[in-house]
């Protein structure tokens, strides 16, 4: 890091340790680098700064305008009961309207003696109405002296920029700081090879850095983002594409299926032929497996699209070479949901070793945490003797004490719930490193899948298999119309009364423990303020009131193993009506006789996850129907959100919604960082042909140089990005 001490400079030394604590703590900020890359927000224009014409009420404006007139009021109050209550109101115009400022107390001396008649200066606050006219309360304010150089400088450019800030440390001060380290950009490695820079018109970083902080027009902006993006987006595909190219080095046994093997018996026992989308990409699964080198491989999937027997057919294909294939299940209802279901679909090929078992079978072993001692001895055994050639587990796969005889294959389901170590840690089990299958439900734009799974390669099923029918999906308003939500409980009743069976999803379960954690949420607006419904209550309130006489059973995540295991059992089998449950039943539940779904508090779930929930209905050949209830006004983004949902069972459609209505922090995961992204210029949806281009160039680099060694700037970059996510995961803990 010896090239570039000025920019590893800590902030304290540079700019005082008061300000440097504050930037620190709230900002995330500590070396003259970290300020470099904060980067404006947006840009006001001196014009459209001083409109005071049209301010936008209760929110936090930036204005310049000049002092017209400032007046000291006495008054009493409670706290100044003689008449030493001190007011100080300031008018101030720009031409366009006028505004009041108002301090009070002891804030009233320094406004006093600097706001005089004929100032001008630049205020920030939050708008609010008082009498009718609009004010900003005690703003803070920077005065624009005509005398001081510096200041007419940073002011009196065409473009302001307003950067990310906080209430202890407003954007003009940021701007300051800034002015403070700006020369040290000059020192700035430029982690662009030069022919790539060139070669797409990209101005260099110092440069760059310049200009997004002091532009001069606006062309100066698009200049410096159009580098800084590809900066983020290279950087980062870089690190993944060297992710990839070390995985390509290591060793892997090929495993190619036998023409008369598990897999092809299994095949001819299918009562249904596969999709076509099913076929593609089982062959391109194949291929991965047949290579020498680790297969990694992403495999997206809609609801329902039948991922999990793409996934089967590819772990038989390994039992097929003489290996063993694991299958890791992010809770224990779907670990022991997958052993069902499995073991249903192979019938007697999963009986290897006993006396009904098919010729060529082998065994099925599933292994969770709270199985009992001799069961789980059991399954080990199986597992070091290679006896079981398919197990299905929980993290309990991954502890020390797990033997395989020979790992050939690792399908990791739900990869959202799984970190990259415990991928690790389970792909560290093989005697050579075994193939990789990651699945997911959750549609993910083709850019946040090169961003987040950069390091596996993408297979899509997007097609549905024939005789799954249509899902309806609704919005239930239960505070504008009530009767609607009566109308969903009779509609529950009319499908029992039909034979099928429905789900009632909650936000969360209903004991204390879980109320704490309800109360923390960010109220969005009035409905937000009661704690969201909960499984134990509203499962009560139906039983006794609009489903009377129904078979109510109750499902969660704190409930003990078996006892889930059974209500789910005891659903599948038709022995219940309706199962109120939260959200254990996202992924994988598979009852095909449950046509109808309502969601209590719909607002309180994300989009791809209302998404995923509503893919449990419709599984059989009866249309399926979502009801999505919320108390949120029709106007809110609340509401808007599940007017989404109901529009569209298109999940890649709804993924690019959710993305565009959150931080891309929250959808990236693995390469973001809780508190601050790590991707500030760089917008994960719009910015999809820097990104695909990036990955282009990064393997193409990395192909030719894997250590970088021609290149030691960019070596520098990473070494700093993949410093942030290494603390990032210990944060994770």
């Amino acid at each position: 890091m010896d090239a570039v001490p000025a920019l590893d400079e800590p902030l304290k030394k540079v700019l005082g340790p008061a300000t440097a604590k504050v930037m620190a703590e709230h900002l995330g900020l500590h070396t003259v680098g970290d300020l470099l890359h904060h980067y404006p927000r947006r840009y006001e224009e001196r014009g459209q700064l001083t409109h005071l014409a049209d301010l936008p009420m209760d929110e936090h404006v930036t204005v310049v305008a000049q002092v017209a007139d400032a007046r000291l009021h006495t008054f009493a109050s409670s706290r100044a009961p003689r008449g030493k209550g001190q007011r100080l109101e300031v008018t101030i115009t720009d031409g366009s309207g006028r505004l009041q400022l108002v301090f009070f107390g002891a804030g009233v001396h320094k406004p006093h003696k600097e706001l005089l008649p004929g100032t001008r200066a630049m205020f920030a606050g939050k708008v609010s109405v008082f009498n009718r006219r609009l004010q900003l309360a005690h703003p803070a304010y920077e005065l624009l002296r005509g005398d001081a150089e510096e200041t007419v400088e940073t002011w009196a450019g065409a473009l302001i920029p307003i950067y990310p800030a906080t209430a202890k440390l407003e954007s003009w001060k940021i701007g300051k700081a800034l002015q403070t380290v700006l020369p040290s950009a000059q020192e700035a490695a430029d982690p662009l090879p030069e022919p790539l820079r060139e070669g797409r018109g990209l101005v260099p970083l110092p440069e760059a850095l310049l200009k997004i902080h002091r532009p001069h027009t606006k062309a100066d902006i698009e200049d410096a983002r159009a580098r800084l993006k590809w900066d983020e987006a290279f950087v980062l595909q870089v690190a993944l594409a060297r992710r990839r190219y070390a995985d390509a080095q290591l060793p892997a046994v090929p495993r190619r299926p036998r023409p008369d093997g598990i897999l092809a018996a299994f095949d001819d026992r299918l009562p249904f032929t596969l999709t076509e989308g099913q076929r593609k990409v089982s062959e391109e699964i194949f291929a991965g497996l047949a290579t020498e080198h680790p297969m990694h491989r992403l495999l997206q999937g809609e609801v329902g699209s039948g991922k999990t027997l793409v996934a089967l057919r590819a772990m038989l294909a390994v039992v097929d070479a003489g290996g063993q294939a694991a299958m890791l299940a992010p809770t224990e209802v779907l670990a022991q949901q997958h052993h069902r279901s499995v073991t249903e679909m192979m019938g007697e090929l999963a009986e290897g070793g006993t006396l009904g078992g098919a010729e060529n079978a082998t065994k099925v072993v599933l292994l969770t945490g709270s199985m009992g001692a001799a069961a789980r001895r059991h399954a080990l055994l199986d597992l070091a003797t290679g006896e079981a050639g398919v197990v299905i587990g929980t993290h309990a796969l991954i502890e020390d004490k797990v033997q395989f005889h020979d790992l050939g294959l690792v399908v990791v389901d739900e990869q959202h719930r799984f970190g990259v170590e415990q991928r690790d840690a389970l792909r560290g089990k093989g005697k050579q490193p075994p193939h990789l299958l990651v699945m997911t439900a959750t549609p993910i734009p083709r850019t946040v899948a090169m961003t987040v799974f950069g390091d596996l390669e993408t297979s899509v099923l997007d097609q549905l298999p024939a005789g799954r029918s249509p899902i309806a999906s609704h919005v239930v308003p239960a505070a504008d119309k009530p009767h609607f939500l009566a109308r969903a409980w009779e509609r529950v009743r009319e499908e029992v009364e039909k034979g099928h069976q429905a789900y009632v999803v909650c936000p969360r379960i209903g004991d204390e423990e879980d109320g704490a954690k309800a109360k923390k949420k960010a109220p969005e607006d009035e409905a937000e303020k009661r704690p969201p419904l909960a499984v134990l209550d509203i499962a009560e309130q139906l039983a006794r009131g609009p489903l009377a006489g129904l078979r109510v059973e109750v499902l969660h995540g704190r409930m003990q193993p078996d006892d889930k295991d059974a209500v789910m059992r005891r659903f599948a089998a038709g022995e219940a009506d309706v199962l109120v449950a939260t959200t254990v039943i996202e992924v994988g539940v598979n009852v095909p006789n449950a046509t109808v779904m309502v969601i209590m508090d719909a607002d309180r779930f994300g989009v791809s996850q209302l998404h995923q929930l509503r893919g449990r209905v419709g599984r059989g050949s009866a249309p399926g129907l979502c009801l999505l209830v919320s108390e949120m006004p029709e106007a809110s983004a609340a509401r808007q959100r599940l007017n989404a949902v109901a529009s569209t069972l298109d999940g890649f459609e709804l993924s690019r919604i959710d993305l565009e209505q959150r931080r891309e922090g929250d959808v990236l995961g693995q390469a973001q960082s809780g508190t601050r992204s790590s991707l500030r210029m760089l917008a994960v949806i719009d910015d999809e042909p820097v990104i695909a281009e990036a990955r282009e160039e990064a393997t193409r680099i990395v192909a030719a140089d894997p250590d970088l060694e021609r290149l030691p700037a960019l070596r520098t970059a990473l070494d700093a990005l993949l410093d942030e996510e290494r603390e990032q995961y210990l944060e994770k803990g």
